[in-house]
């Protein structure tokens, strides 16, 4: 799942990102609400949005993506306590908030409550044949036995098994993985995508490679 974190304090953020990714969450963080807008060009699952930035704040941010028609879950998160702040954010769009301080833990659940209204499936799990994936854990098992997956190979796996049957383009796959905080080598996602499909081996579902389209992932 590919999340949009806004937020300008760098140790808060710091510390809320390295606990996201650990929690199989691809993470691109901003720190100011200019970049956010820009960087909303491309899809992401949730976004997570403070309201005290340097330069737009984040209640404009919240009212420019929604006139554009954006409809991307979006929680706040705030200092703010007051209760007109709250209804202002929620009326604005938004669809949940948080006030600091937080537990990353209960900011993770609230991301994948957002994430599952919005696509329409409660379900915990994803299966494709033999192959069933723990949506929020870096756990996958074919017939039973645990693939012992790392944080990216989950994300590969996960992204490919929700479009099963479907060509993904290597560029959506790239930036589900990596995102735009890391730097990836122009191999980096071949060598991924090739440990998961080892794994997957022998009774697994297929990735086949389409040269000059993506991957695709067959039961």
């Amino acid at each position: 799942m590919r999340l949009l974190f806004v937020e300008d304090d760098e140790a808060l953020g710091r510390g809320v990102v390295a606990f996201l990714r650990s929690e199989t969450f691809t993470v691109d963080w901003v720190t100011d609400g200019e970049t956010a807008l820009e960087q909303l060009a491309e899809p992401y699952s949730v976004i997570v949005l403070d309201l005290g930035l340097p330069d737009i704040g984040g209640l404009e941010v919240l009212v420019r993506l929604r006139r554009a028609g954006n409809r991307t879950p979006l929680l706040i998160l705030t200092a703010r306590d007051a209760l007109k702040d709250r209804v202002s954010g929620l009326d604005l769009g938004a669809d949940d908030y948080m006030l600091k301080p937080f537990e990353p833990e209960e900011l993770a659940a609230r991301i994948r409550a957002l994430a599952r209204r919005r696509g329409g499936d409660p379900s915990p799990t994803l299966s494709v044949g033999s192959l069933t994936i723990d949506r929020n854990g870096a756990r996958a098992y074919v017939d039973g036995r645990d693939l012992e997956l790392r944080r990216r190979e989950h994300t590969v796996l996960l992204v490919l098994a929700a479009s099963a049957g479907k060509v993904v383009s290597r560029q959506r796959l790239i930036g589900e993985v990596f995102g735009h905080d890391d730097e990836a080598g122009p191999n980096a996602l071949d060598v991924y995508v090739g440990r998961v499909r080892r794994k997957l081996e022998p009774n697994g579902p297929r990735i086949t490679t389409l040269r000059g389209q993506g991957y695709l992932l067959e039961p």
